[in-house]
């Protein structure tokens, strides 16, 4: 890693000392640094709570985000807020400081991660839950075309794309233009991808259906492009089926086998076939951040670490790599997926492993993965449900991804609004999150003024001639 000499020169920060809150500072203890405020980050913080350990989370945000629902954020049905929860109100232990910074670089021979802002921050142990991001297999100029609801911000950005379209949709003078505006391409199909199109679906075929004069929403073309074969290729392939058959029923067109090509402003190129389209939405697949390069360390495909069976890297015994970041293999030696469940058992995993470490207590038990299944919903009443063997489809998988969901929640504030929203949305079809924020309506082109004409200029009357020139002779002369 390459720094200046003032960098260079830094020594490593080390934590502030925490309160008691009686006026006692705490002693200076084992420092552990936990990178990520997501799932395993925050799992790994709570079970190191009034530990003997001084731990410092680190997060570019200031909040704890439940991804298995931004996807309703970007369709309207929630706000940004119902999935969402200060971190700080989550780690209030007196051991615990949570700093809002982004890592840029670990320094494993000197114990520090680096910050944008300029901090070095030793540690003793260091836990890297940097999660993950959208891939899009070496075509980075699509982001800007084809967000994906990984973060906040794209989950809002993709919200006011979507009505926006119909929005301008309403005063389009042209039929190609229109078309265009009302049709809808999502890339990937997988549980991201599925959910996505069904919840557009009934954006426009119910929602909004009553909403506009000039155009009829439940005409809007809304595309789901898979490349593999079928839908839900992780789930078994009967709820697959199932998944692309409840998508018809919502108008909804899924092409398979199609592989997509080109993406700008105007639309989307797959499978040969030009899509004009003015909103494209992409799941098609994740990687990992950055953490094999902090790290020093060869990733696989998808930007993943290899870690040892208790999480830490080859080497280095105090580093740890929790979450999407890193591929841990299950007990039937297949890497574990990336999903939420998976990410708080390792970072809970990892935080009683470090709090035993830090108390010279006994060798913890192997990680061992605890697989609760798989879901996916699709529009209001649809699902898929692979628990443990047991398959569901239907209003059932429905009511249990709905009850699995709001269990998972964080916050009492969170689960109870999410849960009158899906009432009052399954009940009525109305979605009270229609915003559309950060929009400048574009100013006309100014139009030039015709040219006019010079004034005028009469010729006094002789009378009037006359009283100037007398006004003259007697010295009153006027300006």
């Amino acid at each position: 890693m390459t720094m200046n000499a003032q960098t260079a020169s830094a020594q490593p920060e080390r934590p502030a000392i925490a309160s008691t809150g009686k006026g006692a500072a705490l002693p200076d203890r084992v420092r552990v640094v936990i990178v990520g405020g997501g799932f395993a980050g925050i799992e790994a913080a709570r079970a190191l709570q009034r530990s003997p350990a001084r731990v410092t989370v680190i997060d570019c945000r200031n909040y704890s985000l439940f991804q298995p629902l931004l996807y309703q954020v970007a369709t309207a049905a929630l706000s940004p807020a119902d999935v969402a929860v200060p971190i700080r109100s989550l780690l209030r232990g007196a051991n615990t400081e949570v700093v809002l910074d982004e890592v840029v670089g670990v320094e494993l021979d000197s114990a520090r991660v680096r910050t944008r802002a300029g901090r070095a921050i030793g540690f003793d142990f260091l836990v890297l839950a940097s999660g993950s991001q959208y891939n899009y297999f070496g075509h980075d100029e699509w982001i800007s075309f084809a967000p994906g609801p990984k973060t906040l911000e794209d989950a809002v950005t993709i919200r006011r794309r979507l009505l926006l379209a119909f929005e301008e949709a309403e005063i389009s003078g042209g039929d190609e233009e229109r078309r265009a505006l009302m049709t809808f391409v999502i890339v990937g199909g997988g549980p991201t991808g599925v959910e996505m199109a069904g919840a557009v679906a009934e954006l426009a075929r119910a929602t909004l259906v009553r909403d506009f004069r000039h155009i009829d929403p439940a005409l809007a073309h809304i595309l789901l492009i898979e490349a593999g074969p079928r839908l839900l290729g992780a789930f078994p392939e009967k709820l697959g089926l199932y998944a692309r058959r409840a998508l018809t029923r919502l108008g909804v067109e899924v092409l398979l086998d199609t592989e997509v090509e080109h993406i700008d402003a105007t639309g989307v190129l797959a499978g040969g076939r030009r899509i004009a389209a003015r909103s494209v939405i992409w799941g098609a697949g994740v990687e990992a951040t950055p953490a094999a390069p902090w790290l020093g360390v060869r990733p696989d495909r998808h930007g993943e670490v290899d870690v040892n069976p208790d999480f830490s890297i080859v080497g280095h015994p105090n580093v740890f790599v929790v979450g999407d970041a890193a591929r841990a293999l299950g007990s039937d030696g297949k890497p574990l997926p990336g999903l939420a469940a998976v990410a708080k058992q390792e970072g809970r995993y990892v935080g009683r492993l470090l709090r035993c470490r830090i108390a010279g207590k006994g060798v913890m038990p192997l990680f061992r993965y605890h697989d609760y299944g798989m879901m996916a919903t699709i529009g209001r009443s649809a699902a898929v449900a692979d628990l443990r063997g047991f398959r569901f489809t239907g209003r059932l998988a429905w009511l249990l991804w709905g009850a699995v969901h709001i269990y998972f929640l964080i916050g009492f504030r969170n689960r109870l609004v999410v849960l009158v929203n899906w009432l009052w949305i399954w009940l009525v079809y109305a979605r009270g999150a229609r915003l559309i924020t950060d929009y400048e309506p574009s100013r006309p082109v100014p139009q030039p003024r015709p040219a006019s004409p010079p004034p005028r200029r009469t010729r006094p009357s002789r009378r009037a001639q006359s009283a100037a020139a007398r006004r003259d002779r007697n010295g009153q002369r006027t300006l």
